[in-house]
């Protein structure tokens, strides 16, 4: 049965083929006479896939051991959502979704209001970029990464998902991430239609609402990701600097750079070519972030094992890149109207998005610098997050500085309201008192916490002496993405460095004490589920002598995992959130534990929330896209 879904990706493969053909062909003769026709082999290939998918789904829903992509990530015990979920926690079935989103989009934007603006030889170039990613990927879907491998004789149980999957981050980060990769994919082949045909004054803002979304979702898949690995590796943290954490913030800070460097382009007919550089690299670090997971290159606790993946993905980003130099190079030349200095919006967009880059590239070189000392040592080692930490933290700091005081500066020249911006500055300054008063010393963690309330103190003044910015909704969303992210950087800069952590073995009735909090060990019970048999302890948490609640972190032993996983516990708190975690126990019920606390570190995920529902606000109406970009670039 299994040969359907298969040989429908290979159809769609070679509908996909043919029409790229067929427009390199119409390209060659300055034709757009075909179009037609691959549009309609577009919504085919949306079909063929679209079969390919449900029939994954449905063998989950069944659990049919016979398929071993089925076998290898579900079993009989495994609640249904999670089984479901499991049709992109592997890597042939998060190819697959991944795949099917591209063909996905592809049709959207064939019926875009957009698309038929644009001239036929326009379209006709953007499809045989376009199709050339798609087929790749279907190239991998029946090769390397082929999701319907039979197995015979069927097992009667799978292996069951990764007990490490099984949260509710992991239901939405990979859709997320895969829905951000996918929706990069058009403005990326547009920008490079559009630098062909000398179209590039419409493409950023036919693509604008793709680019904003695509941003917005892998944001929200890299706090997702961020938020799993504080709930379930049981560490304490948010953010290891781990090879596959970094290869997904890559993307984000580029496409972060070029949504910077579109304003000043729309606004000023100006930075041509970095715009069309920055979206596709946007896009090919989406398939270096791919290429890290499933390459093996570097070891990583969220990195698939290799499987014939990673030189595909290598070539893939290397043509991407020599067509893109090629088209910029031999593209028409264009005139650029000079930008504003520095003491104006502009330059500060400027500044940061050339702190972006240099996080980018830091992060990328950082990341495969244990590949990359191989070529003079036969040891090498990865750098460690200290390296990152130090590099790193000073140029965010950097950035939150900026956020405060961009959108008090005019579009060419000048301040803002300047008595109000002094207004402004006098209760940054009380902030930086209060927070030393407060026992916020470390320098960094200072600055960047009084930048972030001092960006939100910003935001709310020019509000209230701006009635035209209240009155426009994309401007709501703008700001309000400045503002998620300066509550971010508060959460971050205070819960990064005032982290507190302590380890104790406990026999029952007795304490230990970190901060301000004091932990009881009360008892230790255990219970068994189909899926799992749990061990869980008990501690009473007392505050000035005073009972505040009780937490239950838990050892749990997944049926078919032979290795233990933890299940923290978490007290909720808008200050300091207390975090515990049973590294081990004994038959005598004797107890490890270790306990940390979070100031603040909640803020990081209300900014976080803010950040990617409010950004959906900035998202435009076709009959705005012409409106004067200066009170949005200010907000941007």
């Amino acid at each position: 049965m299994y040969w359907i879904p298969y040989a429908s990706l290979l159809v769609a493969l070679l509908i996909s083929l043919a029409a790229a053909a067929a427009c390199v062909h119409q390209a060659w003769q300055g034709r757009s006479r075909r179009l037609s026709w691959v549009e309609n082999a577009q919504i085919l290939v949306l079909a063929l896939t679209t079969l390919s998918s449900l029939f994954l789904l449905w063998a989950f829903y069944n659990r049919d051991f016979s398929l071993l992509y089925v076998s290898s990530h579900s079993d009989l015990a495994l609640p249904l959502v999670y089984a479901l979920s499991a049709f992109w926690a592997g890597q042939a079935g998060s190819m697959l979704f991944w795949g099917w989103l591209v063909a996905l989009f592809g049709v959207i934007w064939i019926f875009s209001p957009w698309y038929q603006r644009f001239g036929g030889q326009t379209k006709v170039f953007f499809w045989i970029f376009f199709l050339g990613t798609q087929s790749f990927l279907l190239y991998l879907l029946i090769g390397v990464q082929n999701p319907f491998l039979v197995i015979s004789p069927a097992p009667l149980d799978g292996q069951g998902l990764n007990p490490l999957l099984r949260h509710a981050g992991m239901l939405l980060h990979p859709p997320f991430m895969f829905l951000a990769y996918a929706g990069f994919t058009i403005p990326a082949c547009l920008a490079l239609a559009c630098w062909i045909t000398n179209e590039e004054q419409s493409w950023i803002k036919a693509s604008h609402n793709w680019t904003l979304t695509a941003w917005i979702f892998l944001s929200a898949g890299n706090l997702l990701g961020a938020w799993w690995a504080y709930m379930e590796l049981a560490w304490g943290g948010w953010w290891a600097w781990d090879p596959v954490e970094n290869a997904s913030l890559i993307p984000w800070l580029t496409a972060t750079a070029f949504l910077h460097t579109a304003l000043v382009g729309q606004a000023r007919q100006a930075l041509g070519k970095t715009n069309v550089l920055l979206i596709v690299l946007t896009f090919i670090m989406c398939f270096q972030a791919t290429y890290l997971v499933r390459s093996g290159v570097v070891e990583s606790l969220h990195a698939f094992a290799a499987v014939g993946a990673g030189t595909p993905l290598m070539l893939f980003m290397m043509f991407s890149l020599m067509i893109t130099a090629l088209v910029l190079f031999f593209g028409q030349a264009r005139e650029d109207r000079p930008l504003s200095g520095l003491v104006s919006q502009q330059g500060l967009l400027i500044v940061a998005v050339w702190i972006f880059l240099v996080l980018s590239l830091v992060v990328l070189l950082g990341t495969y610098w244990p590949v990359i000392s191989q070529l003079w040592t036969q040891a090498p080692v990865g750098l460690t997050a200290e390296f990152y930490n130090r590099v790193c933290l000073p140029l965010a700091v950097l950035i939150a500085v900026l956020l405060a005081l961009g959108p008090w500066l005019h579009w060419k020249h000048g301040v803002k309201h300047g008595k109000w911006f002094g207004v402004l500055v006098g209760i940054w300054l009380g902030l930086v008192v209060l927070l030393w008063v407060q026992g916020v010393r470390i320098p960094l963690a200072l600055i960047g916490a009084s930048a972030g309330l001092a960006t939100v103190f910003g935001i709310v003044m020019l509000f209230a002496l701006d009635p035209s910015l209240r009155r426009r909704r994309t401007a709501w969303g703008a700001y309000g993405v400045h503002l998620g992210l300066a509550v971010m950087v508060l959460g971050a800069a205070i819960s990064g460095a005032y982290k507190q952590e302590a380890d104790a073995v406990l026999s029952q009735g007795e304490s230990m004490t970190i901060g301000e909090f004091t932990a009881t060990y009360t008892g230790m019970e255990s219970w068994n589920t189909p899926a799992k048999t749990v061990f869980a302890s008990r501690l009473e948490i007392s505050r000035d002598g005073q009972v505040i609640g009780e937490l239950t972190p838990q050892r749990r032993l997944y049926r078919g995992w032979d290795q233990p996983f933890a299940e923290v516990a978490t007290r909720f708190s808008l200050g300091t959130e207390l975090y515990a975690t049973l590294l081990g126990f004994t038959e005598d019920k004797v107890v490890t534990i270790r306990m940390s606390t979070h100031p603040l570190v909640n803020w990081l995920w209300i900014g976080s929330i803010m950040l990617c529902l409010l950004g959906f606000l900035a998202v435009r109406r076709i009959r705005g896209t012409e409106r004067n970009l200066e009170g949005l670039s200010g907000s941007s």
